[in-house]
């Protein structure tokens, strides 16, 4: 009977105690207001964030207020969540309200931020009224993401203006929050989006196990990913998947494309500028994807969950890790609070990475639109920024987790003393002189475009990739197999642009899919004739050429 007892205590200890363990949090049985807000953010930004907003709006409004929070996934199921939404809020306002006949081409018209001239008048008055409706999805905010996902919902009309700017018409500024900071849009013109934190990419990793793979150094550029003593030991998410890690993805691209263009402005002074950028944006974008190749050759995995990749390299799964700055600052801060281990490093590649925002957005047909303009004013409040990356505990920090971010104000690292409270002092983003300057006519127009493009020739082709990069390693990197291994010409930039992206944009997704199939055929073909050369050692003569290298607009016998 103690036995039994024994047990039974165990159980309910089990069960109780992770609850008697979590962060203290302010009962609310019925509050005032409420707010209901889609984020991909953590726990710990919606507690910080969730308990200091209710005090500050219970001090300012005297009424009491509670948080609805949306938790679907990151911001590529968060898009496809609000699209649908909005697409069946709309249809029952055509068809109930207006009385009007529902059709394929009203679906695709009414959400169309780029409306052909030429199109139907029925489409043309679908996308109108949506534009004057108040047509709603029940969310109130869409908090946190890239300006990319954003600008896509301000084009499509999901997102509105909430008149912020109007309201701290003192806040943007150059000296508090600049319009563009080093290529990068900080808040949208029309008020429609702003950001409220910072982000950027690095390289995560765990110096035990480094030292297990005889990793004399800590990867601090994105060349040092490709190095073959980390073979299977990169974590990496899928950029099809994770908006955010594309945008790492692109940095890549981007700075391979900046470092062609200094070297070809030296080489050639005297020559065009226009002419200069144009063959640097070609060959940086060639010499971006076969670094990003190399990098996917060494990869454990392609995670559908970019927060994955740090809790994994933390607990030794794997040595290295491209993620977002803040997943592997928060990383870092978690193994220290639980063993003062120091094994974890997270490094920004010099260079190598923008600072971009994660901003914050009013909805279309908002419920609670009242309380959701003040969450977005509090966020900007220097109360709200403070929040970002003081230590916890520290005046006007956060309660429990130091969230380990950077705020958007350029005047919050001017505070007298602040360095002292803070998580990562040394971190100061408007002050850095060897910065990455993004340049969106570069890639920003094919950001879906490479996304795919290191689906087909990383995702979809894994296991023949990983073979080949083993065969070459093996082999010394023989010039010959590698050339094969390395060759990208059939997503070069002007076919990204082309064809790639005639695809992706197309009604029937058939074409995309035939797409994905036929280059992903052309590069398993590519990487198992590199193994073979490889295998057969360096710089093999007399051995037939393969077809899939056959630059003449024919890909396995059959014509592109």
């Amino acid at each position: 009977m103690l036995k039994i007892a024994v047990i039974i205590l165990l159980l309910v200890a089990t069960v109780a105690l992770p609850f008697a363990l979590r962060p203290k949090q302010e009962a609310v049985t019925r509050a005032d207001d409420t707010l209901v807000i889609i984020t991909p953010h953590n726990e710990a930004i919606r507690h910080e964030f969730g308990r200091a907003f209710t005090r500050w709006y219970k001090e300012r409004t005297g009424r009491t207020a509670m948080i609805d929070w949306r938790l679907i996934g990151g911001t590529s199921e968060i898009a496809r969540y609000i699209n649908g939404e909005y697409a069946a809020s709309f249809e029952n306002h055509w068809v109930n309200t207006l009385h009007k006949k529902w059709s394929n081409e009203v679906l695709t018209a009414f959400a169309n931020g780029r409306l052909p001239a030429d199109s139907s008048a029925e489409a043309k008055e679908a996308r109108a009224t949506f534009l004057a409706s108040n047509v709603g999805s029940g969310l109130d905010l869409f908090w946190g993401g890239g300006a990319y996902d954003f600008s896509s919902q301000a084009q499509a009309g999901r997102i509105v203006n909430s008149g912020i700017i109007k309201l701290h018409p003192e806040w943007f500024t150059d000296a508090v929050i600049p319009r563009t900071f080093a290529g990068e849009e900080y808040w949208d013109k029309e008020g429609r989006w702003v950001g409220t934190v910072l982000s950027s990419f690095g390289i995560i990793s765990n110096g035990d196990a480094l030292r297990r793979l005889g990793v004399a150094k800590e990867p601090s550029r994105w060349e040092d990913l490709k190095d073959v003593q980390l073979f299977g030991e990169v974590a990496l998410a899928d950029p099809t998947k994770s908006g955010s890690i594309n945008k790492a993805f692109e940095n890549v691209v981007q700075q391979q494309m900046q470092k062609r263009l200094l070297e070809l402005q030296a080489a050639n002074p005297a020559a065009p500028a226009a002419e200069i950028e144009k063959q640097a944006v070609r060959e940086g974008w060639v010499t971006g994807l076969r670094l990003l190749q190399a990098i996917g050759a060494n990869a454990r995995y392609f995670t559908d969950s970019a927060q994955k990749v740090p809790v994994d390299v933390a607990a030794g799964d794997c040595a290295a890790g491209m993620c977002i700055d803040f997943y592997g600052r928060q990383q870092q801060e978690a193994v220290r609070r639980r063993g003062g281990d120091d094994r974890m490093s997270y490094v920004t590649p010099a260079g190598g990475a923008v600072a971009s925002v994660d901003p914050i957005a009013l909805m279309r047909g908002a419920p609670h639109r009242d309380s959701a303009v003040a969450f977005i004013e509090f966020t900007l409040t220097m109360e709200g920024q403070k929040l970002w990356n003081l230590k916890a505990g520290a005046p006007g920090g956060p309660e429990y987790f130091a969230l380990r971010r950077l705020p958007v104000r350029k005047d919050f690292y001017e505070i007298p003393g602040v360095g002292t409270l803070r998580s990562d002092p040394e971190e100061l983003p408007y002050a850095s002189q060897e910065r990455l300057i993004y340049r969106p006519q570069w890639t920003g127009r094919l950001f879906r475009e490479l996304a795919f493009v290191v689906r087909v020739m990383c995702l979809d082709t894994q296991p023949e990739l990983k073979k080949a990069w083993s065969a070459l390693a093996d082999a010394g990197m023989p010039s010959e197999a590698l050339a094969v291994f390395e060759d990208v010409s059939a997503v070069d930039y002007d076919i990204a642009g082309g064809r790639i992206k005639a695809a992706l944009a197309s009604k029937n997704k058939v074409d995309e899919i035939n797409l994905a199939n036929e280059l992903g055929n052309r590069f398993r073909r590519q990487y198992m004739r590199a193994a073979e050369l490889a295998e057969k050692g360096s710089d093999v003569a007399g051995l037939p050429a393969c077809d899939c290298l056959d630059h003449s607009g024919f890909i396995g016998g059959a014509k592109e």
